[in-house]
C-alpha cells in the first residue's frame, strides 16, 4: 500500500495552507449553517442588528408548519421517484452509449455523436413548448412521468462516459471477453461496468442532483396538488409576507437527501478523483 507524503515546508507556509482550506470549508458550510439557524429561530432575528449565531429551539416546530402550509410529504416523495429514476437510466443509458461510442465501431458513428454533443448548446427553454404540448397529447401532465420521460438519458452524461471509458476500458480486456465468448453486452456488464464505477458514481451525483433541483418543467407540466420539492418551496414564499423561517426550514429538510446521497457515492467519487491523480 503506497502511502501519499507531502513535502515538508516550513511552518508558515503549512500553517497559510491549513488556514486557506479551513476558510474554504467554512465559507461552503456557512449557507447550510445559516439557512438551519434562521429555520431554529422566528424571522424576527434577521433585523436584528447583531443576530444570533447559536441555533434557537423552534426548528422542529417550523418544520411541522412546513408540512401543515404545503403537501411536503407528497413533495418530496414525488421528488425522490423522479430524481431516483432519472438518475438511474441516465447513468445506466449513458453508460451503454459511452460504451458503444468508445470501442464499437459502426458507420456515422462520429457525426451522430458531434450531434449529441452540438445538442448540449441548445437551451432547454427552447423546447419547453413543443415537449408540453407532446405531454398534453400523450396525457401525461399533471403526471410525473411528464418530468421522468423526457430526462431519461442526458446528453452530458453520454459525452461523460465515452470519454471516461476511452481510457478506462483497454481493448485487449474487451477481446478477450470476446474470445473468452461474452457477447457484447456481457462484455459491457462484466468488463466496462466494473472499471467505470467512479466515472457512474460522479455522474449520478450531478444527475440526481440536477433533477432535484429542477424548478421550471416540473413547475409547467405538473398539477398544484401533485408537486416536487421545489416547487413546494416556491409555494412557501409565494404571499405578499414571505415568512422566511418557513422557507428555510422547508429548505433545510429539502437538502437533507441530496446529502444522504453525496455520502453514499462519497467513496466512489474520491477514488475516482485519486485514480485521476495517480494516472495524472
Amino acid at each position: 500500500m503506497t502511502t501519499l507524503r507531502f513535502p515538508r515546508g516550513r511552518g508558515g507556509s503549512r500553517f497559510f495552507v491549513y488556514a486557506t482550506l479551513i476558510a474554504f470549508v467554512a465559507g461552503s458550510l456557512f449557507p447550510f449553517y445559516w439557512s438551519f439557524l434562521v429555520a431554529s429561530r422566528d424571522t424576527g432575528m434577521l433585523s436584528d442588528h447583531l443576530p444570533s449565531l447559536l441555533p434557537g429551539g423552534n426548528f422542529w416546530a417550523n418544520a411541522v408548519r412546513v408540512f401543515d402550509a404545503v403537501p411536503f410529504w407528497k413533495a418530496l416523495g414525488n421528488s425522490v421517484i423522479v430524481a431516483g429514476t432519472v438518475t438511474l437510466t441516465t447513468v445506466l443509458f449513458s453508460a451503454l452509449a459511452g460504451f458503444a461510442f468508445a470501442k464499437m465501431r459502426f458507420r456515422g458513428s462520429n457525426g451522430l455523436f458531434v450531434f449529441i454533443v452540438v445538442t448540449l448548446a441548445v437551451p432547454t427553454q427552447l423546447g419547453v413548448i413543443p415537449l408540453f404540448i407532446m405531454m398534453s397529447e400523450l396525457g401525461w401532465a399533471g403526471h410525473l412521468q411528464a418530468v421522468i420521460v423526457p430526462n431519461l438519458v442526458t446528453a452530458f452524461g453520454v459525452f461523460w462516459m465515452r470519454q471516461y471509458i476511452v481510457d478506462a476500458v483497454p481493448y485487449e480486456l474487451i477481446e478477450a471477453a470476446r474470445v473468452d465468448g461474452c457477447s457484447v453486452f456481457g462484455t459491457f456488464v462484466h468488463v466496462c461496468l466494473p472499471a467505470i464505477r467512479p466515472a457512474a458514481a460522479v455522474l449520478a451525483m450531478f444527475t440526481f442532483m440536477m433533477s432535484w433541483n429542477d424548478f421550471l418543467w416540473p413547475l409547467i407540466v405538473l398539477d398544484a396538488g401533485n408537486p416536487t420539492v421545489q416547487v413546494a418551496l416556491e409555494k412557501l414564499q409565494s404571499g405578499h409576507y414571505v415568512d422566511y423561517s418557513l422557507v428555510l426550514a422547508g429548505t433545510t429538510l429539502a437538502t437533507i437527501p441530496v446529502l444522504i446521497v453525496f455520502l453514499l457515492l462519497g467513496r466512489q467519487i474520491v477514488s475516482g478523483i485519486m485514480q485521476g491523480a495517480v494516472k495524472g
